[in-house]
């Protein structure tokens, strides 16, 4: 059985190589100055609980079609994205590159630090709160975070901390599914101030 080569960012475009690249709409430019010193997990499933359709990069894309189901009526006028998506199967596809700036935070902080889109990337799960995540997801996110360290040495001791981390009463993705000690990269739970490696 051959082995994954480990993943690798162009540092001039901000893409993963070998990804599969679907260009969002919903990104700008970060502010001057700003330092990528965060990454943050988060898990995302359409319709909710469901797995396996496109409807995320629709979502990403402004092309999701209210009238394909009730729940994305409710979601339509949202404008959203993400540096990265994980599929189930570990397959990575890559909204925004590394230097721009995603819009998937929302109102946030970290550290009494707020917009965290400004600094951060994200990485979205296919997955849902309460519904197992897949060892290929945990191994591809492994994979990426070490990518973005290497890439980007700010992001090297960088916190790795779920959504509900930095919009806690709002947020709660990836949810109490996501196992924090099978991601393999964190000496403690997200939150207690402990980093990458």
């Amino acid at each position: 059985m051959s082995q994954t080569p480990p993943f690798r960012i162009e540092a001039g475009t901000g893409l993963l190589v070998g990804a599969v690249y679907v260009h969002s709409p919903n990104q700008d430019s970060r502010p001057p100055g700003a330092t990528l010193d965060l990454v943050v997990v988060h898990g995302i499933s359409l319709p909710p609980g469901e797995f396996g359709e496109d409807w995320v990069e629709a979502l990403f894309t402004n092309q999701l079609p209210a009238d394909e189901h009730p729940f994305f009526k409710s979601i339509e006028r949202l404008r959203v994205s993400a540096h990265f998506y994980v599929r189930r199967d570990g397959r990575v596809v890559q909204f925004v590159p590394c230097h721009a700036r995603a819009w998937h935070a929302g109102a946030s902080s970290w550290r009494y630090r707020l917009a965290c889109n400004d600094y951060s990337i994200g990485i979205e799960l296919e997955g849902a709160d309460d519904i197992p995540y897949e060892a290929n997801q945990y191994a591809a996110l492994a994979q990426l975070i070490e990518a973005l360290a290497a890439t980007y040495p700010t992001l090297a001791e960088a916190p790795v901390v779920g959504h509900s981390d930095i919009a806690p009463g709002r947020k709660t993705d990836p949810g109490p599914a996501f196992d924090w000690a099978e991601l393999g990269l964190l000496r403690a739970r997200p939150g207690s101030g402990d980093s990458i490696r």
